[in-house]
């Protein structure tokens, strides 16, 4: 890439990712054309659709949250591990508005521009939940898939209840309820 084309990713990047958190994933993508100093085309020469922009914008918090499961891939509580790592996800995900709709349509569309955060993060999930499974302490049958689109259903109540600090606990408490196996 060109430096001046460098330059207009970059600021593309911090433009999108100040407007998604101030006003949402669904903010305008010709204000943060222009909040960047280009125009619309050049937004799109970079990110082909808004999806594309949000999967660039969010890679730098997706690497994190892999990292995340790596030094949580050998706690000695699996089930713990595995819950740390879903209140990462839903603190992440509650911090953009809309971001936890576009994940939730993400899962169902390998193609999305959202896809290249989605695939990793249910790698990463799966190796967690297959370890709580593995100790007793998750059933056998519940999936990564349904506990991802739990957690994005969890980040979207809080998204929706700002003055509720306590609900994203709440709802990840009780979900936990129906994840634990029978006790031996």
């Amino acid at each position: 890439m060109r430096a001046d084309a460098r330059r207009n990713y970059e600021r593309l990047l911090a433009e999108a990712r100040t407007a998604f958190t101030a006003h949402g994933t669904d903010t305008s993508l010709e204000d943060i054309a222009r909040r960047a100093g280009v125009g619309i085309g050049t937004l799109y020469r970079h990110f082909p659709n808004r999806t594309a922009l949000m999967g660039a914008v969010f890679q730098g918090e997706v690497d994190a949250l892999l990292a995340y499961a790596r030094e949580l891939a050998d706690a000695p509580q699996p089930c713990a591990a595995l819950v740390a790592w879903l209140r990462a996800i839903i603190t992440h995900a509650s911090t953009y508005r809309g971001l936890s709709r576009a994940l939730m349509t993400a899962s169902s569309d390998e193609n999305s521009g959202m896809a290249r955060c989605c695939v990793p993060m249910r790698e990463a999930g799966g190796a967690l939940l297959t370890r709580a499974q593995q100790a007793g302490a998750v059933r056998p049958d519940v999936s990564i898939g349904d506990l991802m689109q739990l957690t994005n259903g969890i980040a979207l109540a809080v998204e929706e209840s700002p003055d509720d600090p306590q609900l994203a606990d709440r709802l990840l408490t009780l979900t936990l309820s129906g994840l634990k196996g029978e006790k031996r």
